[in-house]
C-alpha cells in the first residue's frame, strides 16, 4: 500500500477529519487532503507528523519512498541517438516511440493524479515543438503534427480536470491548430468534444449540447469521438431536463457500442471503451431523475470494482448513485451520503467534478437530514482549491 492509501486508511480508521487531524499534528488540512489525493510531494518531517498525530508507528514513514527518479529525461534520451543517426532532423524511430509515449500518457490518464501526469505530458509536447522546426518529410511531419495534436489535447485536458481555464484554452487552440495542419477529423472532434465536457462542468449546458453536436459533425465514422460526444450531448440534454433529447442520445450511444469491437487498451482515453455505456448511462439517468438510475448506477460500481482498474470512475459512479438516492418521493438521505462520503475518501475526484458533489451535498441537505451537516463539513475539509 503506497502513502496515500496508508494515511487515508488510518484517517478513516481513527475516524479524524481534516481539521481534527490537523489539530493533532499541525498539519494543515489542505496539506493532508493534497497527500490522500497525490497532488503534494510529502516530505519527512511532515509524514513524521502524520504519523505520529495517527499513531501509526512508523508505519507512514515506512510508506514513504524515496520518489523514483523522472523518467520522463530517460524517456527523451531515448529518442536523440535515432534523431542523430538520420539524415533528417526527425527519424522514423524518433517518431515511433514519441507515439508510444503519447499512447502511454493516455492510458496513464484513466489513474494518475492530473497534477502528476501534467509535467511528462508538458515536456513531451515541448519536445514536439523542438522538433517541428526541424528538417523531415512531408509524411514525418505529418506524423509529428499528430503526435503534438494529441499531446495537446491530453495536456488541454488535465488543465480543465484542474480546472485552469486560461491554460485549458491556450492548449485546447493548440490541438485544433495542430488537427487542422495534419488534417487529421479525430483529434479536431476531440477538441469540440472536451470543449463540450468543460461547458457542461460549468453549467453552461446549451452550449454543451451544440458542442457536442459539432463534434459528432466533425467526427469521422467509426472513430472514438463520436460516440464520446453524442454520450456529452445526453449528459447536457439531461441537465436541461429534456427526457426526450435525453433518451434519444443514449440510444444512439447503445447503437453505436453495439458495433465496437473491445480495443486492445481500453483504459487509453481516447480509444472508446464499449462497457463506458453503461457508465454513461448511469449519470446521465441520474442527472434526468430517471428511476431506474439507482440499480444502473449500483451496477456500473460493482462492475467496475470488480475490473479493479478504474477508480475515478468508481468515484463518479458512486455520486451518480448519491444523486439518484435523493430522487423520488421517497428520498434516502443517510445512504446518498454515504455513497458522496465513499467518492470524496476515495480521493479520486478531479477538480473539474467537484460540482457533482455539491449536489450531492445540497441534496441531502435539502432533506434536512442530521447527515447534512457531516457531509458538508467533511466535503469542504476535502475541496481542492482551484486555480483560475
Amino acid at each position: 500500500m503506497d502513502l496515500a492509501d496508508e494515511l487515508l486508511r488510518l484517517r478513516v480508521q481513527r475516524r479524524l477529519s481534516y481539521r481534527r487531524l490537523a489539530a493533532l499534528s499541525t498539519v494543515s488540512p489542505s496539506q493532508i487532503s493534497d497527500l490522500e489525493k497525490r497532488r503534494r510531494r510529502p516530505t519527512r518531517e511532515i509524514i513524521a507528523a502524520l504519523d505520529q498525530a495517527l499513531g501509526a508507528h512508523g508505519r507512514l514513514l515506512a510508506s514513504l519512498r524515496t520518489p523514483a527518479p523522472d523518467d520522463v529525461e530517460g524517456e527523451l534520451e531515448a529518442l536523440e541517438p535515432a534523431q542523430r543517426a538520420a539524415a533528417t532532423d526527425v527519424s522514423d524511430g524518433t517518431l515511433d516511440r514519441l507515439e508510444r509515449a503519447a499512447d502511454a500518457m493516455a492510458m496513464s490518464y484513466a489513474t494518475a493524479a492530473p497534477i502528476d501526469l501534467l509535467p511528462r505530458v508538458r515536456r513531451h509536447l515541448r519536445y514536439v515543438d523542438q522538433l517541428l522546426d526541424g528538417r523531415s518529410t512531408l509524411r514525418q511531419r505529418r506524423r509529428l503534427l499528430v503526435a503534438g495534436g494529441w499531446l495537446a489535447l491530453l495536456r488541454a485536458t488535465l488543465h480543465v480536470d484542474l480546472r485552469q481555464r486560461a491554460a485549458a484554452d491556450a492548449h485546447l487552440g493548440t490541438a485544433a491548430a495542430l488537427a487542422e495542419q495534419a488534417e487529421h477529423a479525430e483529434i479536431a472532434a476531440w477538441c469540440l468534444e472536451t470543449q463540450a465536457w468543460d461547458a457542461l462542468t460549468r453549467g453552461d449546458y446549451r452550449r454543451a449540447v451544440d458542442l457536442s453536436r459539432e463534434a459528432q459533425a466533425v467526427a469521422p465514422a467509426g472513430g472514438s469521438a463520436i460516440v464520446q460526444a453524442t454520450a456529452q450531448e445526453g449528459r447536457a440534454w439531461a441537465r436541461l431536463g429534456d427526457q426526450a433529447a435525453t433518451r434519444d442520445a443514449l440510444r444512439r450511444v447503445e447503437g453505436m457500442a453495439e458495433r465496437y469491437p473491445q480495443p486492445e487498451h481500453p483504459e487509453h482515453h481516447y480509444q472508446y471503451d464499449p462497457r463506458k455505456s453503461h457508465s454513461y448511462a448511469a449519470t446521465t439517468l441520474a442527472w434526468v431523475g430517471d428511476p431506474g438510475a439507482e440499480q444502473v448506477a449500483r451496477d456500473v460500481i460493482a462492475e467496475l470494482e470488480a475490473e479493479g482498474a478504474r477508480p475515478r470512475r468508481v468515484a463518479s459512479a458512486r455520486l451518480d448513485l448519491g444523486l439518484a438516492l435523493l430522487a423520488g418521493d421517497k428520498p434516502r438521505p443517510e445512504e446518498a451520503a454515504a455513497a458522496a462520503r465513499a467518492a470524496i475518501r476515495s480521493g479520486r475526484i478531479v477538480p473539474s467534478n467537484w460540482w457533482r458533489v455539491a449536489e450531492v451535498v445540497a441534496g441531502v441537505d435539502g432533506t434536512g437530514s442530521p447527515e447534512g451537516r457531516e457531509l458538508r463539513e467533511e466535503a469542504e475539509a476535502a475541496h481542492p482549491h482551484e486555480e483560475r
